[in-house]
Parts: C-alpha cells; sequence; structure tokens
C-alpha cells in the first residue's frame, strides 16, 4: 500500500514537471522573443549554434530591409499616386463639361435596359 502511494506520487510529480516546462517555455517566447537564449549543457552543439546564428542574421537584416528599402519605397509610391491624382485632375479641367460633349453611335452601348432606375444609369 505504501509503495503504491509513493508510485502515485511520483507519477504526478513527473507529470507535472514533464508538462511545466512546455508551458513556461511557451510564455517565455512570447514575452522574451526579442533575445536569444544563451545555450547551456546539451543543448550547446554546432548545430544550435548555427541555428542561433542564422535568427540572429535573420532578424538584423530584416531590420536592414524594412529601414532601406520598404519605408523609401512606400514613400516614393505615395509620392508617385499623388501626381498621377493631381495630373488626371488637372486633364480633366481641360475638358469640357459632361453635358456639352458630343456622344457618338460608339459611346454607352446598351444591348438591354438596367432594370433599375431609368435604365441608363450603371449601378455603380
Amino acid at each position: 500500500m505504501v509503495r503504491q502511494q509513493l508510485l502515485q506520487r511520483a507519477s504526478a510529480l513527473t507529470t507535472r514537471n514533464a508538462l511545466q516546462p512546455s508551458l513556461r517555455n511557451t510564455a517565455q517566447r512570447r514575452f522574451a522573443s526579442g533575445e536569444m537564449p544563451k545555450l547551456t549543457g546539451a543543448a550547446d552543439n554546432a548545430f544550435n549554434r548555427e541555428r542561433m546564428a542564422v535568427k540572429q542574421h535573420a532578424a538584423g537584416s530584416s531590420d536592414l530591409w524594412r529601414k532601406f528599402v520598404a519605408v523609401p519605397s512606400l514613400i516614393i509610391a505615395a509620392i508617385n499616386a499623388k501626381n498621377l491624382w493631381d495630373e488626371h485632375w488637372e486633364h480633366w479641367e481641360h475638358l469640357p463639361p459632361l453635358e456639352d460633349r458630343i456622344e457618338y453611335d460608339y459611346m454607352n452601348i446598351r444591348t438591354k435596359k438596367f432594370f433599375w432606375g431609368d435604365g441608363d444609369k450603371t449601378l455603380l
């Protein structure tokens, strides 16, 4: 009977101890994902050292791309969009009003009327 109780306690402790590191590691990864852990013991091998070096290099190069490529290209794209917008409306200022334009046969071809409104205006 005593032996059975000892075995139950031991299994409960090992189960609890087995679960704690996985939960603790998950929380640690979430809250301390910015800094690289030191490798000690059996984890300190060539594979893990190389993997950490790759992670550190990736973090540094992603910051480089973000700062010197992504942000300037967004700024350039915004300037280009603004210039195109201004050119578009400058072009429309030179055109006659829509009411005064000539309506040719090939413009606004309707094979059947739309079923809403007067049948000539599109939904959008």
